[in-house]
């Protein structure tokens, strides 16, 4: 090998001019350039996932070739090959050492070229379907990727003859201080790989977990991010989500709201709810299958109450208010209209007969009578 690379000092007999050199070194740093556009506009052309990691796999070996030739080109150019050569050597890097360091890169390389690949096969089969949700696209990718460069790195070991047996029981008891020390952090990750399976909200949703309450911008293996409708941002781990109760408003893509409103006990109820049905039935935020109900709730202290209930779309905060202001705006016109009485809360005082005259009590009773006697 020694003897390989010391031939390449020819190159600098035939170019002793250093204007000659620094030209050679440039033009090949610019062939590197050219290649290595040339790999990356040739990735971003081709969508597709086998065509993809094909480009990859042609674009790096070019790369590396290019890399290769231009250090090769390089050292001999500048008459530095024999030193390099004599490094090697004092080194004791022999051909069996640089095939495995070839060997090392290219496992590398593959296994940088397999995960896109893999990636692009994960998003074709499992993309299209309504049933996985772009996080767990996602999550099933990192997973995929990690696992494959762990294994890449294993083998890398072995191909160096590193012993494994010391480094898997230092691993173990690693992994055991690590587990008692982090117990909070394992179980949100655990608690993240059931949400990712339960999916009880996806990032957009309106959630309510707990008391909290907002859409949800973000979710991670470890937590969940919330931003609540006071723009605030809220990181829930996810232990604690899975451990309370989630209402999720967005799930069924609409949400049912409730207004009150009450009458006068004077007021006619069927006229009335006519009334109310006529005041919602044209507005826009409002769905019309299924139609709005009003019904009779109870006998409130100063009025009759009455609970429209309704159902808006793609449900948001923001929508949720709007279609409420809408709502009870349009019954408040509509009631002054018809003249019916929306009661305020009232107390009403009345005298009963007996109710303030005097009780005698048994000693003024009792002294009356020992008067009378005397």
């Amino acid at each position: 090998m020694s003897e390989v690379i010391a031939g390449l000092d020819i190159l600098a007999e035939q170019y002793p001019t250093f204007g000659a050199r620094l030209s050679i070194t440039l033009l090949a740093l610019a062939v590197v350039s050219v290649v290595s556009w040339g790999a990356t506009r040739l990735r971003q052309w081709t969508d597709d996932g086998l065509q993809s990691a094909m480009t990859d796999i042609i674009g790096s070996l070019a790369i590396a070739c290019s890399l290769f030739g231009t250090t090769a080109l390089i050292i001999g150019v500048w008459g530095q090959a024999s030193t390099v050569a004599f490094a090697l050597d004092q080194a004791n890097i022999g051909t069996d050492a640089l095939g495995r360091v070839l060997l090392t890169i290219g496992l590398l390389m593959g296994a940088f070229v397999f995960v896109r690949f893999l990636n692009g096969v994960i998003t074709e089969l499992l993309g299209g379907r309504d049933a996985v949700s772009e996080h767990e696209l996602e999550i099933t990718y990192r997973i995929s990727q990690v696992a494959i460069y762990i294994l890449a790195f294993l083998v890398v070991l072995g191909f160096w003859n590193v012993d494994l047996s010391g480094l898997l029981i230092g691993a173990g008891v690693l992994g055991a201080v690590l587990g008692f020390a982090a117990q909070q952090t394992l179980a949100s990750i655990f608690a993240g790989f059931v949400l990712m399976f339960s999916r009880p909200f996806e990032i957009g949703d309106w959630v309510e977990i707990g008391e909290q309450e907002g859409i949800v911008s973000d979710i991670t293996i470890v937590s969940t991010r919330i931003q609540t409708f006071d723009g605030e941002y809220m990181i829930v781990p996810n232990n604690e989500v899975s451990s309370r109760t989630i209402n999720n408003r967005s799930k069924k893509g609409r949400l049912r709201l409730r207004v009150s409103v009450g009458v006068d006990y004077d007021t006619d109820l069927d006229r009335a709810e006519a009334v109310i049905r006529e005041a919602i039935a044209d507005l826009e935020q409002l769905m019309r299958v299924p139609t709005p109900q009003i019904v009779v709730t109870e006998f409130g202290d100063s009025s009759i109450d009455f609970e429209v209930r309704f159902w808006i779309d793609k449900p948001s905060a923001r929508r949720r208010w709007r279609a409420k202001q809408s709502v009870i705006k349009e019954i408040t016109e509509a009631f002054r209209r018809e003249g019916i009485t929306i009661p305020y809360p009232q107390r009403e005082l009345s005298e009963r007969p007996g109710a303030f005259e005097t009780i005698e009590s048994p000693q003024d009773a009792s002294a009356q009578t020992d008067g009378g006697e005397e």
